[in-house]
């Protein structure tokens, strides 16, 4: 025996418990990836106070990248030629020379090379207390990689600086 299809017009209309726990608007800051959303800002930077580009401006993720690498290979060679290429030795060779880098010039060798500078919000240098829990984070690897919608990694938010181009 055929069905009737039900008529639209006698359709309950639906209650609170029908719609979705999660809508795809609720979604589309995390799809669209860091600055995508409303709240990123016009460019990388920009709720910051940052100009969009030249000196002063943020350092694009590309950049704070291929600095990172430099970074890491050079604790890499240190910890080759006097720790026997020790994992440990590597990783604390790597945050004392961003700890020292950071808090005395405000660059380390990696961000020298790419021609980027770390800094409080204002423009100010660091002082020793956030660059340590800046790359104490940085070491951790997962809030560096865990970007907010103006752009920077987590560790440069909860310790309040920025990298920025020279």
């Amino acid at each position: 025996m055929a069905r009737r299809a039900p008529d639209p017009a006698q359709e309950p209309e639906p209650t609170r418990r029908d719609e979705p726990l999660i809508t795809r608007r609720d979604l589309a800051g995390w799809v669209d990836g860091p600055g995508g959303g409303l709240a990123g800002g016009r460019w990388p930077g920009d709720l910051l106070g940052l100009p969009e580009h030249g000196p002063t401006s943020m350092a694009t993720a590309a950049r704070r990248a291929v600095a990172l690498v430099i970074d890491w290979f050079l604790a890499l060679g240190v910890s080759w030629l006097l720790f026997d290429s020790d994992a440990i030795a590597t990783l604390m060779v790597f945050a004392t020379m961003h700890i020292l880098g950071i808090t005395l010039l405000a660059t380390t060798v990696g961000k020298a090379v790419c021609r980027t500078q770390v800094v409080r919000l204002g423009g100010r240098t660091a002082p020793v207390h956030r660059v340590v829990v800046r790359t104490a984070l940085l070491c951790l690897v997962l809030p560096a990689v865990v970007v907010g919608p103006d752009g920077r990694g987590m560790h440069d938010k909860v310790a309040g600086t920025v990298e920025i181009r020279m």
